[in-house]
């Protein structure tokens, strides 16, 4: 970071100290810290004078740079202002994750309970949401986040953090203590809040003073905290960027999908799991050699429920027949190439149809399937596999036999910003798949719709409603709604992306995030949410609303920005 005025004596220093593209990349300007929202008129107008010399000096430096400036109170109206009008580069708001007149009180004797209580209750927090809507939500104004020695802050504190778009944490020097053998470390307390916020791609600033002889080690330590703590994985990628949901039924997919789908390491030993138990519940010991069992696999894609059934078949030495259904030309040339070459001498027979208008030559004993969206029914199981009932016999098992949607609250401000960059009429209305990284989940989720297989009610509606409330733990802003599910295979076999079940290494489906309008939401506060899932002879889609503790919108009515075709 390089201030302003590097010395009282020479208040200016030439452009020509760096090159153009390190001024651009290597220096961060840490604008003058004066009041520009102060009461007092003479000092308002001197510190805006300042603040915008400081601005004109930083653009003229760098293209498209990055300026921080302290956040100082609640009241940032002319900051705000300041930073609508400026075009370049980013805004580093500087923010105290606890209130810092706490400080001070380490070093007042008169200090009361009272005064003590009511410092606690500022939450800076409170500030930089103040700012934040001021600034219309603007994505170029990224938080730093600045750590003291003097409050550390609560669990529920650092997880609301979370959900915020932090682009860097300050370090204080004297959160560093030495230990034994004479190192510069923290502690442990701290080493697990900056470890949290480095998993979510927070840089670290050390602040300490330029002649600190021990900012070598500090710098050691810096990197040692974020090699340890830094969240590397094959899909980072992805994390908080928006997917349309597939249309499976309506779309065929290409190989790169499918291979994307193929490499999970878990979702299809669990499906192998599940048929095998299935195999060994229907065929005894003693029939194994006699009886047969059909299979059909619903969507055979490029043949991975296929092997885990041969498979499964292999391990419990049981037979089979296997019929694949796939509606996709392109995957059947595949499928065709697995029969020849791998699966020559395996009782296994294709069709080239989609599953709903197939008419077998036998009915199935069972029938695996894995349509399942990121919600569960968003890629229309409960209507493919209603449609594929006829496929089955009467005491014929589906796997899977059950699939739950589950909601959530949450904060985010990245994939707000994200959702707001997309087109205008269509952005609040579409329910997106999403990694969710930067994320605060202002409750836990709740069960929403369930669907079971084989459906044999004599009246099926697939038309669902529920309103589900939540109570907020904390201050914050609720973005959107969190969507996940999970699926029973077969009796205990299950497969889960709910955050508090989520089934571990698995990663074919990412969580769905259904935004809502910004609204600021208090401790205490009860958030009910509405959700429906239509039907009309075309499609399916969902419809969503806050309830309280306003009404918002009702957003994606009759489907007109997303939906599912039939």
């Amino acid at each position: 970071m390089l201030p302003m005025d590097p010395s009282e004596e020479d208040p200016t220093y030439p452009a020509t100290v760096l090159k153009a593209d390190e001024w651009n990349s290597r220096v961060i300007f840490q604008l003058s810290d004066v009041d520009v929202d102060s009461p007092n008129a003479k000092l308002r107008e001197y510190s805006k004078a300042m603040m915008l010399r400081d601005i004109t000096w930083a653009e003229h430096l760098q293209l498209n740079g990055c300026v921080m400036v302290r956040l100082r109170g609640p009241k940032n109206d002319n900051l705000s202002e300041i930073i609508k009008k400026r075009t370049k580069g980013h805004w580093f708001i500087q923010v105290p994750i606890t209130n810092p007149e706490l400080a001070t009180f380490e070093h007042r004797k008169d200090a009361t309970e009272a005064e003590i209580a009511k410092a606690q209750k500022v939450d800076p927090w409170s500030w930089w949401n103040s700012l934040r809507f001021a600034t219309n939500h603007d994505e170029k104004v990224k938080v730093v986040l600045e750590l003291n020695d003097s409050d550390r802050p609560s669990r529920e504190t650092v997880r609301r953090w979370l959900g915020e778009p932090i682009e860097a944490v300050i370090i204080p020097s004297s959160l560093f203590v030495l230990n034994r053998s004479n190192y510069y470390v923290l502690q442990k307390e701290w080493q697990i809040i900056i470890g949290h916020f480095i998993s979510m791609r927070a840089k670290i600033i050390i602040s300490t003073n330029p002649t600190d002889k021990a900012i070598s080690q500090y710098a050691d330590y810096a990197r040692k905290l974020i090699k340890d703590n830094t969240d590397a994985h094959n899909l980072e990628r992805y994390e908080n960027m928006l997917e349309t949901p597939l249309q499976p039924l309506f779309d065929n997919l290409d190989t790169h999908t499918y291979e994307i789908f193929e490499i999970d390491p878990v979702k299809y030993k669990l499906y192998q799991d599940a048929i095998q138990q299935a195999l060994l519940d229907r065929v005894s010991d003693e029939e194994a050699k006699t009886k047969l069992t059909v299979i059909m696999v619903l969507g055979g894609g490029r043949g991975p429920l296929a092997r885990a059934a041969f498979n499964a078949a292999e391990i419990t030495k049981r037979k089979v027949r296997v019929y694949i259904i796939e509606k996709n030309p392109s995957a059947i040339r595949t499928l065709s190439n697995m029969v020849k070459t791998l699966w020559s001498n395996k009782d296994v027979h294709i069709f080239s149809k989609d599953m709903r208008d197939f008419a077998p030559p036998e009915l199935a004993d069972i029938l695996v399937s894995e349509l399942l969206g990121s919600f569960g029914d968003n890629e229309l199981s409960p209507e493919c596999l209603d449609g594929a009932l006829k496929l089955l016999k009467d005491d014929g098992i589906s796997i899977p036999c059950k699939s739950t949607s589950y909601i959530n609250p949450i904060m985010s401000a990245l994939v707000h910003n994200n959702v707001c960059q997309a087109p205008a009429a269509t952005a609040f209305n579409c329910g997106y798949v999403v990694l969710l990284k930067n994320v605060y989940d202002i409750d836990e989720p709740k069960a929403l719709f369930e669907f079971k297989h084989p459906n044999r009610d004599k009246v099926v509606d697939n038309t669902r409603y529920k309103e589900l409330s939540f109570k907020v733990q904390k201050d914050c802003v609720i973005h959107g709604i969190g969507g996940y599910f999970d699926t029973v295979l077969y009796k205990d076999i299950i497969l889960s992306i709910n955050p508090l079940t989520h089934t571990q290494g698995m990663f074919s489906w990412f969580p769905m995030f259904f935004p809502t309008q910004p609204h600021t939401v208090l401790t205490g506060d009860t958030i009910s949410i509405k959700f429906w899932r239509r039907v009309d002879p075309d499609k399916v889609w969902y419809e969503w609303q806050l309830s309280a503790p306003i009404e918002g919108e009702r957003h994606n009515v009759d489907g007109a920005g997303y939906n599912m075709r039939l």
